[in-house]
């Protein structure tokens, strides 16, 4: 299974998903971590992605490619993250046929009706136990 982690601004978000994922799961799912800036990407190597790329085409491309797409709800509206999510980029990964799993976190002037309160650490939680499911009906 090919998980991509596409985090911008700091990487803290990505990062904690593919912590997360290391400690349930392991290495046996392949971890790519898609940065919409270098830091972030970086972030999320040190984190423990397999591989990591940065910026809208390796976003694009790479969107494509992938079984399960993870990150805040941020990387699929165009000009969030303080501008760093870009048009391609979000169409990039709504038109994916990958499944997505969004954590509802926003900075952006959006509230989901019906989205959980919850702390990050409780989200990622839940996130994971999605990817675990999906992974084990593989």
């Amino acid at each position: 299974m090919r998980l991509a982690v596409i985090d911008g601004q700091g990487g803290g978000i990505g990062a904690t998903i593919i912590k997360g994922i290391r400690q349930v799961i392991g290495q046996e799912v392949e971890v790519l971590a898609l940065g919409t800036n270098s830091a972030a990407t970086t972030r999320m190597m040190k984190a423990g992605a397999n591989k990591g790329a940065t910026g809208e085409n390796a976003i694009v491309m790479t969107s494509q490619n992938v079984d399960i797409i993870i990150g805040p709800i941020g990387i699929i509206m165009a000009n969030s993250m303080m501008g760093e999510v870009t048009t391609k980029m979000a169409a990039a990964v709504t038109t994916s046929s990958a499944r997505k799993i969004l954590l509802p976190l926003t900075q952006e002037k959006v509230v989901l009706v019906g989205a959980s309160t919850e702390p990050l650490p409780h989200l990622v939680e839940a996130a994971i136990k999605m990817i675990k499911e999906l992974y084990e009906d593989v």
